[in-house]
């Protein structure tokens, strides 16, 4: 029989509403686990960097980030994140994980690709501030044109309706995170891997312990963009190694990687609902930067104000 757990979640990308809460990737992946039951007074709150309304509670806290954001420890007991060192009190648990691409890697495999039907290479992205990844399609689309098929640099006629679909179309991928931080491993490799493709990635220096590297073509192995751009140039022209890195399985000898395994999530998990030493942060004051918050009204956090002063006179003369 599962465990029973009550929970909330909050500050996450969508709102905090039951049903909105049950599409939460993070909650269906836990709830494969334990019994999860959404409370207004829980035992565990999960919450992400999406606002401020983790700090109005004094239960055990778990934070999740998906994007490229360091855990503060000091108002969290534990975390969910991109970050090393793993801990007792950080587990890493990359993104693609939550978007179910590990197990469609697992299971399907890479092989062999008729090459006679493939174009050179794709770019899908909607945020216009990652300035290297737009850099890097200018540079390489010197060589042959590159197909943009999202908001930024398009150059298709319109966005396309099926990223995967229109991945699968393609023999290499720019696949560029946001930013580059030690770590952060996004689902953007995964996805060009998933369509059998090869994914030419910046992002996460350490993205080898995520996947097998002789599966993509690896940015950070390179001195520059042109020394990156010079072995898509001879990938592109020797099909033997293009099939050789388009064969290579996406997780080092077909197994999957230690962050990514769910008997180790589990166990993280046991830890955080189980554990009797769990590390509580201070809670009162976080519920004072709640309600003192810019996003609160200056009059609540008057009275608020007035209430904790009264409260201190009244213990004073009582004493």
């Amino acid at each position: 029989m599962r465990q029973k757990v009550k929970v909330a979640f909050t500050d996450f990308w969508h709102g905090d509403g039951h049903s909105e809460i049950r599409d939460n990737p993070l909650y269906r992946l836990i709830s494969k686990y334990f019994d999860l039951e959404i409370s207004k007074n829980p035992d565990f709150l999960f919450y992400s960097c999406f606002g401020k309304k983790f700090l109005k509670y004094s239960c055990t806290r778990v934070f999740y980030t998906g994007e490229n954001i360091r855990p503060n420890l000091s108002q969290c007991d534990y975390a969910f994140s991109f970050d090393y060192p793993v801990t007792i009190k950080n587990f890493r648990l990359p993104l693609y994980h939550l978007y179910g691409y590990t197990e469609k890697l697992r299971s399907k495999g890479r092989g062999p690709v008729d090459l006679s039907d493939r174009k050179f290479c794709n770019f899908v992205y909607s945020n216009n501030r990652a300035l290297e990844r737009v850099d890097f399609f200018r540079k390489i689309s010197r060589y042959k044109p590159v197909d943009s098929g999202g908001k930024v640099m398009n150059n298709i006629g319109g966005r396309v309706a099926n990223k995967l679909e229109f991945l699968r179309s393609y023999k290499f991928t720019i696949a560029f995170e946001n930013s580059s931080y030690p770590g952060y491993t996004t689902e953007k490799i995964a996805e060009a891997l998933l369509a059998n493709t090869i994914p030419i990635y910046w992002g996460n220096p350490l993205v080898a312990r995520d996947f097998n590297p002789h599966s993509f073509i690896n940015c950070h192995d390179f001195k520059n963009f042109d020394d990156v751009i010079n072995y898509v140039t001879k990938v592109d022209n020797d099909e033997d190694l293009f099939k050789k890195i388009i064969s290579a399985p996406a997780f080092t000898n077909g197994t999957d990687n230690e962050f990514v395994n769910e008997e180790n999530f589990v166990k993280q998990l046991n830890t955080i609902f189980f554990s009797t030493t769990r590390s509580m942060v201070a809670r009162r004051t976080d519920r004072i930067k709640y309600w003192l918050h810019p996003s609160r009204p200056w009059d609540a956090a008057q009275a608020l104000a007035r209430r904790w002063k009264q409260r201190r006179r009244t213990t004073r003369i009582n004493r």
